[in-house]
This record gives structure tokens, C-alpha cells and sequence, in this order.
């Protein structure tokens, strides 16, 4: 479907431009969210005439956002999640949770603004791009852990996949060595065992073989 664009759009182009775009991101989100016009002798006519308007508007939603840009860009912001030792979630963080997570933390942004590819679905760091406007795109960090505690020690740095692994290694190798040691024990308890019948074999062997007393 050919269009012409009443904003700045990605890679699409700039407000004005008249492009080619499948049908149904035409109709499913660029004709629906007032940001083209199918692109007809009328409504590229009804756009000149209101090219100055839009941009004046475009102008003042690209300074709104460069304002809230300013205070947004770099921010932490923390999602509690389940997960297991290695770090897989039980589930997943989308672009819902992190338009939630951010507006309780008094930022509003829609979904359709956040940049994320795939759900995010390990603990740790995250970088997500936020579109504030066409023109305007900033960073912020989702820290996806199990508890507060373990956001901060992410925030410092830390890799808590790690002591998991670790701990999981120490119980695996405590474990060994006790199996170890109450092998070695029981070994020893045979081995005793072996001894003292072999003792009783040998005594009863040598009665056998004494000469009987005579009266």
C-alpha cells in the first residue's frame, strides 16, 4: 500500500514522504494511529495544506519528549521474578511488564514505544530502547531478579548466577566426600569383621586339633 507519512517513522522515512508499506501494517497500526494516510490525490492535498500544523505539533511533542528524555535516559529500574539456578525465569518479562514497572516509577510510556525484540527471559541487566518520539530515543536498564537484595548486588556488578553454581558445586562435592568417607567406613567395618571371624576360625581350628585330657 503506498502512504504519506505525517511524522518521522524509523527507517520508513520522513513526515511527507509518500512510501510503500505492506497492508497490513498500513492498516493495523500506521492508518489506525493517525501517523499516515493512504496516499490518494485528496489526502496528499488535504496534507499540504496541513504540513505547517503537523509540524508545529511534531515540534512540540519532540521538545515534551527531549524533557522527559533528559530525566528517563540511564534510569534502573528493578523486576522480581522467579527463576532457577542458572538464571532461567519461569516465565518471561515482555514489553507489558515494562511499561508497568516504569509508569509505577512515574514514568508513562505506552508498550508501542518500548524497542524489545524478544521477551526477556534470564536474570540480569538489560538494556531496552524507548521511543519518546520519532526523534527522540533514550536507554534505560531492566534489572530482572529474584529478590531486592539481588537487584543490588546485580547493580554492583555481580553475577549471582555464579554463587548458585558455586554453592551447587560445593553440595555436590560435600556429598562426594561424605559418600566417600562412609564408603571407607564401611569398608574398614567388613574388613574388621573379616578379621575377627578369620580370629574365631582359627581358635576354634586349634581346639579341634588339641589332644584330649585324659583323666
Amino acid at each position: 500500500m503506498q502512504i504519506v507519512l505525517l511524522e518521522r517513522i524509523g527507517k520508513l522515512g520522513q513526515m511527507g514522504d509518500i512510501v510503500n508499506v505492506k497492508d497490513g501494517f498500513a492498516r493495523n497500526f500506521l492508518l489506525p494511529q493517525g501517523k499516515a494516510l493512504r496516499a490518494t490525490k485528496a489526502n496528499i492535498a488535504q496534507f499540504e495544506t496541513q504540513r505547517a500544523q503537523l509540524e508545529a505539533v511534531s515540534l512540540e511533542r519532540k521538545t515534551e519528549a527531549e524533557a522527559v528524555g533528559e530525566k528517563l535516559d540511564g534510569q534502573n529500574f528493578t523486576a522480581i521474578r522467579q527463576a532457577g539456578d542458572t538464571g532461567q525465569l519461569y516465565g518471561s518479562v515482555t514489553t507489558r511488564d515494562i511499561s508497568e514497572v516504569v509508569t509505577e516509577n512515574g514514568f508513562t510510556i505506552e508498550r508501542s514505544q518500548l524497542e524489545l525484540t524478544t521477551p526477556i527471559k534470564t536474570l540480569g541487566l538489560h538494556a531496552v530502547s524507548v521511543s519518546l518520539h520519532p526523534e527522540v530515543l533514550v536507554s534505560i536498564t531492566i534489572n530482572v531478579a529474584r529478590t531486592d537484595e539481588e537487584a543490588e548486588r546485580q547493580l554492583a556488578g555481580e553475577d549471582v548466577t555464579i554463587e548458585q553454581e558455586d554453592d551447587e558445586y560445593e553440595m555436590k562435592s560435600i556429598d562426594a566426600f561424605e559418600d566417600e568417607e562412609t564408603a571407607k567406613k564401611a569398608e574398614k567395618s567388613l574388613s574388621d569383621d573379616e578379621d575377627g571371624e578369620d580370629a574365631s576360625s582359627n581358635d576354634a581350628e586349634k581346639g579341634a586339633d588339641a589332644p584330649a585330657d585324659s583323666d
